[in-house]
């Protein structure tokens, strides 16, 4: 897969006494995804689409900073690979982003208004996917299902690599997300 028709990701991060905390990471994500035109699509197909992905992105500054760039890449390649997979059944939102210095409780707050809006819009599943393994701890705190998935190192591959391994992932992943599909049914 080529990469050149995706663009570098920057996140802020926070914003915190007047300074925007900003992370550019090697990661890589698709410009069609949350844009009107998509949303226009889904508008008119959200009978089909009753799923909604959110990336969770924690970001270290310091001496974590450059593993938690390294999850990020992988976690945003994956989710895409993994809409790409499922087109037409769900919807993959921009990543929600959060200092994992921070305690934790105004990201799980944030989560539950984040669920009662998705599933007041006709959402049935929310999957959470991350490389963060402190989510594994705080999953039952929320109604979506947490996919914690541990961080593949992807700065040494090339292009077509990358894709191979995230592709191994997703693969993995399908058999997760038809059995939950199946069980609220």
């Amino acid at each position: 897969m080529n990469l050149s028709n995706y663009s570098p990701i920057s996140l802020i991060v926070s914003v915190e006494n007047d300074i925007i905390i900003i992370v550019k990471s090697k990661g890589w994500c698709i410009d069609m995804k949350w844009i009107p035109q998509d949303i226009e699509t889904y508008l008119n197909a959200k009978e089909y689409v009753d799923t909604a992905v959110v990336p969770l992105l924690g970001v270290s500054v310091g001496a974590e900073m450059k593993q938690s760039a390294a999850g990020a890449e992988f976690i945003t390649l994956l989710t895409g690979h993994l809409e790409r997979q499922f087109t037409g059944r769900l919807l993959l939102l921009p990543p929600y982003t959060y200092l994992k210095s921070k305690n934790g409780e105004n990201t799980i707050s944030d989560l539950k208004d984040w669920e009662d809006s998705l599933t007041k819009g006709e959402f049935k599943h929310v999957f959470y996917i991350t490389s963060d393994i402190e989510w594994r701890t705080r999953e039952g705190e929320l109604s979506g299902t947490v996919l914690w998935l541990p961080s593949i190192p992807l700065e040494h591959m090339n292009d077509s690599q990358k894709m191979a391994v995230v592709d191994s992932q997703v693969k993995q992943l399908l058999d997760l997300f038809t059995q939950k599909w199946h069980e609220n049914e």
